[in-house]
Order: C-alpha cells, then sequence, then structure tokens
C-alpha cells in the first residue's frame, strides 16, 4: 500500500473514532437516543415497508451484527420498535418500525444532521466531500457481500 494510500485508511479511521462517539453524545444529550438506536432507527424507516428481518437489519446497520438483536430488544421494550416473527422461518424474525419510533427518528434528525454538517461536512468544500462520498462509494460497491 502506498503512503498515501495508509494516510487515507489511516486518517478514515481517526475521523470514525472520533466522529461517531462525539455524535453519540449529542444525539443523546439533546434527544436521549444512542447513535446505536438512531442508525437502526433510521434503516428501518428507509426499508420497504418499514420492516426488516434481524439478519437483513444486521447486514445494513452500522452497529454490528451481534449487538443488532438487543439494541431491537431495547429499541421495542421503548415502544420504538415491534418484532414480528416470520411466518415462513419460525427462527427468524422481523423488526418493524412504529409511528413512535418515526416520531423518535424525526425529532432526532435535525440533532443528527447538524452534527454531520458541524463536525464533519463543513470542513470540506462541496468539491472535497463529493470526492469522499464517490470515493467511499466505489470502496464498498468492490467489496464482497458478508457472509451469512
Amino acid at each position: 500500500m502506498s503512503d498515501t494510500g495508509t494516510a487515507a485508511w489511516a486518517a478514515l479511521l481517526r475521523v470514525h473514532a472520533a466522529l461517531v462517539p462525539l455524535l453519540d453524545r449529542e444525539l443523546q444529550a439533546a434527544c436521549g437516543l444512542p447513535l446505536t438506536w438512531y442508525d437502526v432507527l433510521l434503516e428501518l424507516n428507509e426499508a420497504p415497508g418499514r420492516r426488516l428481518s434481524m439478519g437483513e437489519l444486521g447486514q445494513v446497520a452500522v452497529v454490528s451484527r451481534t449487538r443488532v438483536s438487543r439494541v431491537v430488544d431495547h429499541l421495542a421494550a421503548e415502544g420504538l420498535v415491534t418484532r414480528e416473527s416470520n411466518p415462513q422461518d419460525r427462527r427468524s424474525a422481523y423488526a418493524v418500525l412504529t409511528e413512535a419510533g418515526r416520531a423518535r427518528l424525526r425529532a432526532a434528525a435535525p440533532t443528527y444532521l447538524a452534527g454531520i454538517r458541524r463536525h464533519f461536512t463543513e470542513r470540506m468544500t462541496a468539491a472535497e466531500s463529493r470526492t469522499v462520498a464517490k470515493a467511499l462509494e466505489k470502496v464498498l460497491a468492490e467489496l464482497p457481500p458478508p457472509p451469512r
């Protein structure tokens, strides 16, 4: 790997390590919502029918696949999601976003988006933001699918 490639990778890791806890603290202080909860609610909100199987949720959410079930348990206890059994496969279940979950997501969105803007996108020009997005999407497109 070139020095430039190593530097890009190291910068990505440092930015991620610095911003995730910062955004988490801001969301929790303003909305009482951990970033992992916000991420799961966001993925469910964008899913068809606002529902995903636990396996699908584990693949798309930023939270680790092993933690997604625990996060869904917490969200269900708060009434933000429900679990539905899968009639085709009794071993699996769906996480379904509730109206209360959508309302909580909408209430937290301004804090989340302001944090991204303040701590990330305002630090770059629009052209730099497009370049970063394009480069990272290119990397994602080339990755093998996650194991099932």
